[in-house]
């Protein structure tokens, strides 16, 4: 029970979230993460499994290109979503 105290005490308050990310070239990235990361965080965990620098990365929804500075609650990005993934 101790160990489960700790590791709830580590994530107070955050909702672990799974995004899809697909750049639609055969790439689709599944990345966990907190819903109080930031867009920044986001796209540093998904350089890290796709090989490309985080500041390449362009998230987008529809025609919404999401801001690095912004948090992915506030966003309203939840468990599941999809994302769209473009390269500059």
């Amino acid at each position: 029970m101790g160990a489960e105290d700790g590791a709830d005490e580590c994530n107070a308050g955050f909702t672990m979230i799974e995004v899809v990310c697909n750049d639609r070239l055969g790439k689709k990235v599944r990345v966990k993460c907190n819903s109080e990361d930031t867009i920044k965080d986001l796209k540093k965990l998904i350089a890290a499994q796709t090989g490309t620098r985080h500041d390449k990365i362009v998230l987008k929804k529809w025609y919404t290109i999401f801001k690095d500075h912004v948090t992915l609650s506030d966003y309203e990005i939840h468990d599941g979503m999809n994302l769209e993934l473009y390269y500059q």
